[in-house]
């Protein structure tokens, strides 16, 4: 999501949960809805919305659409992933195209990312 004012960064990302992608409500009831900590969507960090975040472990999970490979989507996402790295967040980002074929693979490496943050967990607990 690119760059919002802050006034109406909080209606947009009540809006946005209200209308997830076909992919986000994918990863989101199979997998990140069932993990043993507390896992928001579309949350607002700074006058950014992110797709998912897990405030424990810094960690924000996008899934792009085709609009992330323009060149304007990619020079957007480079800076706005730039300012959540200097926040000390890490930015994990899967595709449409991830979730719909690999979405066991997904999980996997979000769990791993979550393990070397300090969470050790099995993904295969979680999956639907």
């Amino acid at each position: 999501m690119s760059r919002n004012t802050s006034e109406n960064v909080t209606q947009l990302s009540q809006a946005l949960r209200k209308r997830m992608t076909r992919e986000e409500k994918r990863l989101w009831y199979e997998f990140l809805s069932k993990l043993p900590v507390t896992v928001c969507r579309q949350k607002t960090l700074d006058d950014y919305i992110v797709d998912f975040y897990i405030a424990k472990f810094k960690l924000v999970i996008e899934v792009d659409g085709a609009q992330h490979y323009t060149e304007q989507g990619r020079s957007a996402d480079h800076e706005r992933d730039g300012h959540l790295a200097k926040t000390g967040n890490l930015v994990l980002r899967y595709t449409n195209h991830d979730v719909n074929t690999n979405l066991e693979g997904v999980c996997r490496d979000i769990a791993r990312n979550m393990r070397e943050r300090g969470l050790d967990i099995d993904p295969g607990l979680y999956l639907a």
